[in-house]
């Protein structure tokens, strides 16, 4: 039963939940294997893909339509061989096997789930393609832990601060949990809410960041695992 002392917690999906990233890492080793550049180390074609995608984020939002157009432009700069439409379809291809992985849910998810639900207001916010997103959220069984599910295009303060208008949160009662620092964490606490910081052995490098501190009045919690929720809240 949820008590005088419920707490909004808004939770991420990919990588906290259930296991996203490593399916990208398995396909983007598939495709440097496929290169097989004569002049470039894996490591540096990986600095290459980094840059582009990047710059197919802002073109392209994220999901596998702009993984597979990065993996396509990254083959492009770096193929001294012409790209036939052959290629790329094949290069597309390393891409589209992820829509078909099942999904993996992180171990503890959902009894922890459970107990969280009973006690607090929760939340799913992921970023993302809608469709991808959506899918993967019926995929995985625990649209019904949730009172609400989010999907955004990006997680920024901006888009914190239009969630918690949206929902009419209170900040010092609103937590954000997830294994990005970029994402998840600092543009959070920018926005005036509490974090948990919960690492993932696997996050996308390009959601790296320094993990902010606290601004006064604000908690910032670490955690080993999302069982670890538990203890907390």
């Amino acid at each position: 039963m949820r008590g005088e002392n419920a707490q909004t917690l808004l939770i991420d999906a990919d990588d906290t939940l259930w296991e996203n990233n490593i399916y990208f890492e398995r396909a983007i080793a598939k495709f440097i294997t496929f290169l097989d550049h004569r002049e470039h180390s894996p490591e540096a074609v990986r600095l290459v893909l980094n840059d582009v995608e990047r710059e197919s984020i802002v073109k392209h939002g994220y999901g596998l339509h702009s993984f597979a157009h990065s993996l396509v432009e990254t083959f492009e700069k770096l193929s001294v061989d012409p790209v036939t439409p052959e290629l790329h379809e094949r290069i597309r291809s390393f891409a589209h096997q992820i829509a078909d992985h099942p999904i993996e849910i992180l171990p503890g998810v959902p009894e922890t789930l459970q107990y969280l639900g009973e006690r607090h207001h929760v939340i799913m916010m992921t970023k993302g393609n809608p469709a991808e997103q959506s899918g993967k959220v019926e995929r995985s069984g625990l649209k019904e832990y949730f009172s609400a599910i989010e999907i955004v295009a990006e997680k920024d303060e901006s888009t914190y601060r239009s969630v918690i208008a949206k929902y009419a949160l209170a900040p010092d009662t609103t937590w954000m949990v997830g294994n990005s620092p970029k994402s998840d964490v600092n543009p959070a606490l920018a926005a005036g809410l509490h974090a948990v910081f919960i690492p993932h052995g696997n996050t996308w490098i390009l959601e790296h960041e320094e993990v902010a501190a606290a601004p006064p009045n604000q908690r910032l919690l670490v955690v080993d695992r999302f069982t670890d929720l538990r203890k907390h809240f």
